[in-house]
């Protein structure tokens, strides 16, 4: 059984702030530690739940925050940006199931820890074909073209939440109750590495078992539609061909997914300038 953990860093356990999760910052060094360790945590679930091969995509800033020295040696990590499928790399065919570490609400959540949907600078709301979401679901659709399933979520309880309402009944794993964006009552790293051990742990079992929510599958073509902050953000995204715009909206049309997120992808480089 072939499992990619899809990690991220807003949800991983402590955070609470931008400082904690931004490069260059005196906290982040502490809590990249603690972001390995989560995502280790999940390997070791997995892998003691009968996984024979667990691949980590870094999906986080530029993808070079967990510490490959510090990583279980029984998997692999893809680090670096920008890579094929970003937060998804190494999604294919040939994967079984996904987990999600570390993952966090769309923008404009209540009680959710450092809200965003992909880019907290450019992006204020995306929808796939008219549903609402945020970047769990860009990432749930692309392990969706490939036929895979999502198995697992950690987070806050927001996070989970929206994972859950959008993608059925997968493993959850709550390491924090926000209270709001920058403030929540938060496990210690011990107890919440035993809680994603023992989900991931539960993931793999139900998967092998063939209970779990079938793959997230858009109906093609895919509409994409993005929201910016601003208008010159928008500006700069309809440079992309074949878009259409309604004042901050820019929308676009691919004919699979996978299409559809590297287009999404190059109107937020776009929209940053």
């Amino acid at each position: 059984m072939k499992i990619l953990i899809a990690t991220d860093m807003e949800g991983i356990t402590g955070v609470t702030t931008w400082d904690q999760v931004t490069p260059g910052h005196a906290e982040y060094a502490r809590f990249r530690k603690l972001m390995t360790q989560d995502v280790n945590a999940a390997i070791r679930g997995a892998m003691e739940a009968g996984a024979d091969e667990v691949i980590v995509a870094d999906g986080h800033w530029n993808a070079s925050n967990i510490l490959v020295e510090e990583l279980d040696a029984r998997a692999r990590l893809n680090t670096g940006s920008p890579s094929p499928f970003s937060m998804m790399q190494g999604i294919d065919e040939s994967v079984d199931g996904v987990m999600f570490i570390g993952y966090h609400a769309r923008n404009g959540t209540p009680n959710a820890i450092l809200d965003h949907t992909w880019s907290s600078k450019t992006v204020a709301n995306v929808w796939l074909n008219d549903i609402l979401t945020g970047e769990y679901g860009l990432n749930a659709a692309v392990a969706g073209h490939f036929g895979v399933p999502v198995i697992m979520v950690s987070g806050d309880q927001t996070a989970c939440a929206q994972v859950s309402e959008l993608l059925g009944d997968l493993e959850t794993a709550v390491v924090k109750q926000a209270t709001g964006r920058f403030a929540a009552e938060c496990l210690t790293p011990q107890a919440s590495q035993k809680l994603i051990c023992m989900t991931a742990m539960r993931a793999i079992e139900r998967l092998a078992e063939g209970d779990m929510p079938d793959p997230f599958v858009l109906d093609v073509p895919v509409r994409v539609t993005v929201e910016f902050f601003t208008s010159d953000m928008a500006d700069r995204a309809t440079r992309i061909p074949f878009t259409e715009r309604d004042g901050t909206r820019v929308s676009f049309t691919a004919q699979e997914m996978a299409s559809a997120y590297n287009g999404f992808r190059a109107m937020v480089m776009l929209a940053l300038g």
